[in-house]
C-alpha cells in the first residue's frame, strides 16, 4: 500500500514538472508547433480557466484572502498527450493574445472532418 502512495505521488510531481509555464509569444510558438506535430493523427487539447495566482490550495476553514478583480489573469494549457504547455495572460495583454490565438486557431482548423449532407436529407424525410 506504501508502495502505490509513493507512486501516485512520484507521477503526480512528475506531471507537475512537466507542465512547461511559458510567456505568450513563445507559448502561441509552441502551440503552433504542436498542431503541426498532431497535424496528420492525434489532438491537441486546450483549457482556459481563470487564475488567481495561488500556488496552493485554499485552506477549507481560516481567513479568505481578499482578491482584487482588476488582477484578473487566465490560464490557458495545451496538451498533446505528451507534453504540456500552459501560460498565462495578464488583464493588460488579453486584446493582444486573443487576436493572435484567434487567428491561430483560424490557421489549424482546416484539418476538421465535414459533415455528411446526406445523412442530414435523409433524417428529414423520415421524419416527415
Amino acid at each position: 500500500m506504501v508502495s502505490l502512495r509513493l507512486l501516485s505521488h512520484t507521477l503526480t510531481h512528475y506531471h507537475l514538472l512537466n507542465m512547461v509555464l511559458l510567456e505568450n509569444d513563445s507559448f502561441l510558438t509552441e502551440l503552433t508547433r504542436l498542431f503541426q506535430k498532431c497535424r496528420s493523427s492525434g489532438s491537441v487539447v486546450i483549457t482556459l480557466k481563470k487564475y488567481d495566482g495561488r500556488t496552493k490550495p485554499v485552506p477549507r476553514k481560516g481567513h479568505t484572502e481578499s482578491f482584487d478583480p482588476a488582477d484578473n489573469k487566465c490560464l490557458i494549457r495545451a496538451s498533446d498527450g505528451k507534453r504540456k504547455i500552459s501560460t498565462v495572460v495578464n488583464t493588460k495583454e488579453v486584446i493582444k493574445f486573443q487576436m493572435a490565438y484567434s487567428n491561430l486557431l483560424r490557421a489549424h482548423m482546416d484539418g476538421l472532418k465535414k459533415k455528411d449532407k446526406k445523412s442530414k436529407s435523409k433524417k428529414t424525410k423520415a421524419t416527415q
